[in-house]
């Protein structure tokens, strides 16, 4: 799976993207985010408030039930605002 970070989760986590394999007990979007925040220290406090984090998967907003699986590409960042 290929992890992408963007704006200041980006700073924070301290990469703009990772290529991973994904755990087999990882099935939807919530799984991966609780996952990354047991790994500790930058990712835990990068994503401590998950209401201030949006998901897009394979290019595609999806909500915290979206599934997950091998090969998929992840984007995590910030809420997008227009102007």
């Amino acid at each position: 799976m290929k992890l992408l970070y963007f704006a200041w989760l980006r700073a924070r986590i301290g990469c703009a993207e990772e290529e991973l394999d994904l755990p087999p007990e990882i099935r939807e979007v919530a799984g991966l985010l609780d996952w990354l925040q047991s790994r500790g220290g930058r990712y835990a406090e990068a994503l401590r408030d998950l209401s201030v984090v949006r998901v897009a998967v394979n290019q595609n907003y999806v909500g915290l039930e979206h599934p997950v699986r091998e090969g998929d590409e992840v984007a995590i960042f910030p809420p997008v605002t227009g102007g």
